[in-house]
C-alpha cells in the first residue's frame, strides 16, 4: 500500500502543476505521467508475493523454511579408499611399513588410499563398524570381543612364518631376576591396549587365574598404545615387565641391536589367529570379492612381494573362524 500512496501523490502533484504549465512543457509532463505510470506497476508487481519470497529479494534468509541439500562428495573422496591401520606398532612405524601395501593396493583399485590413524583399537573397530572406512587391520582381540562383530567381515588374514598363529610373550629387562609372572608381583607392567589380546586379555586371563586384577597384583600399570612402545618401556626401564605380540618383538630383536641386549623372555602363551584384515559387512558382494583376491593374490606379484617383505609377512590367506573361537578373554 505504501507504493500506492507514493505514487498517488506524485500524480496528484503533476495534475495541479500541469495547469499552470505553458504547452512547451505539456510533452514532459506527458513523458513524466507515463513514467510514474511504469514506476507505479513495477513497484507494486511483487505485492501480491509470498513473504518468504520477497524476504529473499530483500537479501533476508528465512531459516525456518531451509532445506537440507544432499552431501556433495569431492572428488578426492570419489577416487579413494580408506584404509584404517591398528596401532600394533606406534603410528610412524604404522605409516613405514604399510605404505609399500598400501601403494599396491592402490595400484590394483586405480585409486588414491587414504591411511587413517587413531590412537586405540576401539576407535579402528567403529570406523569399521559405521562404514567410515573401507579396510581396516585389526588386533584379534579387537575382533574377538566386540559386541558389533556381526557388522565386519573377515578378509584375509597373514601367514608368517609358514603360520595363521602369533604369541603372547612377557618381557622384562635382562638384567631382572623375575623367572615368571609371579616375580613380577609388586611392580611396573606395561599393557599396550584395553582390547589388546596378547598386550592385555590374556595377562589378564592369567591374573583371573591368580584370583587377582592388574590392581591388586601390580604396583602400577601402564597403556602405551602400541606394542613397539611396550617394548621400549622396558628398554628404558620404565616398566619392570610388558605383554608383547610376540611378531613384534621378534622384529623388534633382529633390527634392533638394543632390544636383543636390554630384553629376555619369561613367558609365553598359546598360540592365537592372527590379526585379520576385514571390511563392513555391508561391503558390497563384488567389492569383497575383488579385496579378497587382491589380498590372496598379493605373493604371485613382484610389488605384492616386496610389500609382504616390509612386513614380513608370507602372504595372507583364506580367514579361518575357528582360529578366533579359542580366545583367552576375561569373563
Amino acid at each position: 500500500m505504501t507504493h500506492w500512496r507514493q505514487s498517488l501523490k506524485l500524480l496528484a502533484l503533476f495534475f495541479k502543476n500541469s495547469k499552470h504549465e505553458n504547452v512547451a512543457h505539456q510533452t514532459w509532463h506527458t513523458l513524466l505521467f507515463f513514467l510514474l505510470i511504469l514506476l507505479t506497476v513495477f513497484s507494486c508487481a511483487g505485492c501480491g508475493q509470498d513473504q518468504d519470497e520477497l524476504n529473499v529479494y530483500q537479501g533476508v534468509v528465512n531459516l525456518d523454511k531451509k532445506v537440507e541439500l544432499p552431501p556433495q562428495l569431492s572428488q578426492l573422496e570419489q577416487n579413494s579408499f580408506k584404509v584404517a591401520v591398528a596401532a600394533i606398532i606406534s603410528p610412524r612405524g604404522t605409516a613405514e611399513s604399510y605404505n609399500p601395501l598400501l601403494e599396491y593396493l592402490g595400484e590394483k583399485l586405480n585409486k588414491k588410499i587414504i591411511l587413517i590413524q587413531r590412537r586405540t583399537y576401539r576407535e579402528i573397530n567403529q570406523l569399521i563398524i559405521e562404514h567410515k572406512v573401507d579396510l581396516a587391520f585389526i588386533c584379534t582381540g579387537a575382533y574377538v570381543t566386540s559386541p558389533d562383530k556381526n557388522s565386519m567381515s573377515l578378509l584375509a588374514i597373514p601367514q608368517v612364518h609358514g603360520k595363521t598363529t602369533y604369541q603372547s610373550y612377557i618381557i622384562v629387562p635382562e638384567y631382572s631376576e623375575a623367572k615368571n609372572l609371579d616375580d613380577l608381583q609388586g611392580k611396573t607392567f606395561a599393557f599396550t591396549d584395553p582390547i589388546s589380546n596378547t598386550g592385555y586379555l590374556y595377562p589378564l586371563f592369567l591374573l583371573q587365574t591368580r584370583q587377582q586384577t592388574p590392581e591388586t597384583f601390580f604396583k602400577r600399570t601402564i597403556f602405551t598404545y602400541s606394542h613397539d612402545r611396550s617394548i621400549q618401556a622396558v628398554v628404558s626401564r620404565v616398566a619392570d615387565g610388558a605383554a608383547v605380540d610376540n611378531l613384534v618383538y621378534l622384529y623388534a630383536i633382529a633390527n634392533t641391536p638394543e632390544v636383543k641386549e636390554k630384553t629376555k623372555i619369561i613367558h609365553t602363551s598359546q598360540e592365537f589367529g592372527m590379526p585379520p584384515v576385514v571390511v563392513s559387512a555391508h561391503t558390497d558382494a563384488a567389492q569383497k570379492r575383488l579385496l579378497k583376491t587382491i589380498f590372496l593374490d598379493m605373493h604371485q606379484t613382484a610389488n605384492g612381494i616386496k610389500a609382504l617383505e616390509t612386513l614380513n609377512i608370507d602372504k595372507f590367506v583364506v580367514p579361518n573362524e575357528n582360529l578366533y573361537k579359542k580366545l583367552y578373554s576375561p569373563n
